[in-house]
């Protein structure tokens, strides 16, 4: 493939050097809006159960419980999604995924899982294991953009995507409801009404199996076999892929910062719809509207923090990427805080809310400026770096929800807002210890020399 054949400027690896997120032109900004697309139906799957918990007659222990579970599934899922993308490729393994966590869902569903304690569990473990696709959305967009724009790229692929948690808020209520006014038995909406997640999961599905492409040269298995994949110690075999991305310490301190910006979005999702209904008493539908603000606020603040990681990058190089980071998931922090103690003093309700906006912004951004990091720490372990940072998002909303929101500690959910935005504070501070020889960290500049296999490796932004 030569550069005349792409309707997109491309590098010298073919890797587009512009987003045009109203395009379809293969194959990168197809695979763009088939990623996100597919990763959004995954989010709305994942996210159409809490809005709903009230009227499956889940008591808050379940509703907890089985938020766990869920997200434990997806921590198993990001984690085994990386090496797997490596292996295959990010179209074959989210295809995969996705259709088979649809199926299932379908099957549990129809069988009535959602109305009881145990079947919910299983159903939401089920449908949490989609979001591994997330790690093959980031895998694919790094091998389609180039270091210029890679972080815009991935951060607009992934707010999109993110959106299905908010649009979640709102649309299954409204399905449910309008179930009920057709004429359908209650006992039988709470079963049909999880279809319309499901079914779309599989039509996205389908159509990036089918219309989709892995790399700009071509799919995955056929590149792969015109590859030597050599490097200066010979063939990368799939074992040695894993220890050089486990044995990366700039992945985990990414995993652990990561789990106080995407983690803390996770577990906001979970429980801010119960948050509005109980504490303003407020119906299904309208609990769901207030909660969605904090979802759909990904279309704009997630895209801002992968553009401004370019820009930072772009004029001050892995140390502006840092600092923006830090400076972003700080405000973060502090806007959580604020959240909790205006919330603990009788706060409006419109105040209440303008508040969580501000806080989804400066949260989702550092999300969003994370992943402009990570395509970066190795160019030869992408997958297994994203799995990891990946997976420590779900590992954070976890911990998180245990210790915080679950009842446990006999936290209020007021107080365990604060505590939430002060264990951001903390978890962020790790980013300082994050240094490399090519280009250095937040305070130490880097060396002048390094040779070719380090610059390999590390592969930041030229």
């Amino acid at each position: 493939m030569v550069e005349s054949d792409l309707i997109m400027p491309v590098d010298s690896e073919h890797r587009a050097m512009d987003l045009r997120p109203l395009s379809i032109a293969s194959p990168h900004m197809r695979a763009f809006q088939l990623s996100w697309l597919s990763l959004f139906s995954c989010f709305l799957s994942v996210f159409s159960v809490p809005p709903l918990l009230p009227v499956l007659g889940a008591t808050t222990s379940t509703g907890v419980i089985s938020g766990v579970v869920s997200l434990s599934a997806t921590f198993i899922s990001r984690l085994t999604m990386g090496p797997i993308c490596d292996l295959l490729g990010p179209r074959l393994a989210s295809t995969v995924l996705s259709i088979v966590t649809a199926v299932l869902s379908i099957m549990l569903a129809l069988l009535g899982a959602s109305t009881s304690h145990e079947g919910l569990i299983v159903l939401r473990f089920i449908s949490g294991l989609s979001l591994g696709n997330f790690v093959a959305n980031q895998y694919w967009m790094s091998s389609m953009f180039s270091p210029s724009i890679v972080g815009v790229a991935s951060a607009v692929s992934a707010g999109w995507a993110n959106t299905g948690c908010g649009v979640a808020q709102v649309a299954m209520p409204l399905a449910y409801s309008f179930l009920l006014h057709v004429g359908v038995l209650d006992s039988m909406a709470c079963r049909v009404v999880f279809l319309l997640p499901a079914g779309l999961q599989i039509a996205t599905a389908l159509a990036t199996l089918y219309f989709g492409q892995d790399l700009p040269q071509g799919n995955f298995s056929v590149v792969k076999k015109k590859s030597k994949h050599t490097s200066k110690r010979g063939i990368v075999d799939f074992w040695e892929i894993i220890k050089e991305g486990a044995g990366n310490y700039r992945g985990w301190i990414l995993a652990l910062t990561y789990g106080y910006c995407y983690g803390v979005e996770l577990t906001t999702e979970a429980i801010v719809a119960t948050f509005f209904r109980e504490r303003y008493n407020l119906g299904i539908e309208a609990a769901g509207a207030a909660a969605a603000c904090f979802g759909v606020m990904n279309v704009i603040s997630r895209p801002v923090g992968g553009m401004a990681a370019d820009v930072l990058g772009e004029s001050f190089g892995m140390r502006g990427r840092l600092w923006g980071l830090w400076l972003v998931q700080t405000v973060g922090g502090v806007t959580c805080l604020m959240l909790g103690k205006m919330s603990d003093s009788g706060a409006p309700p419109g105040l209440t809310l303008a508040v969580l906006v501000v806080f989804a912004f400066f949260i989702q951004a550092a999300s969003g400026l994370t992943f402009g990091i990570v395509p970066f720490i190795s160019k030869r372990a992408l997958g297994v770096i994203s799995g990891m940072t990946a997976s420590g998002g779900v590992m954070g909303g976890i911990v998180t929800q245990l210790l915080f929101f679950s009842g446990s500690f006999g936290f209020s959910r007021e107080t365990g807002i604060s505590l939430m935005g002060l264990m951001i504070l903390i978890c962020t501070l790790p980013l300082m210890l994050i240094y490399s020889p090519q280009f250095g960290g937040m305070f130490c500049a880097p060396l002048k020399d390094y040779d070719d296999l380090e610059a390999d490796y590390y592969e930041f932004v030229k």
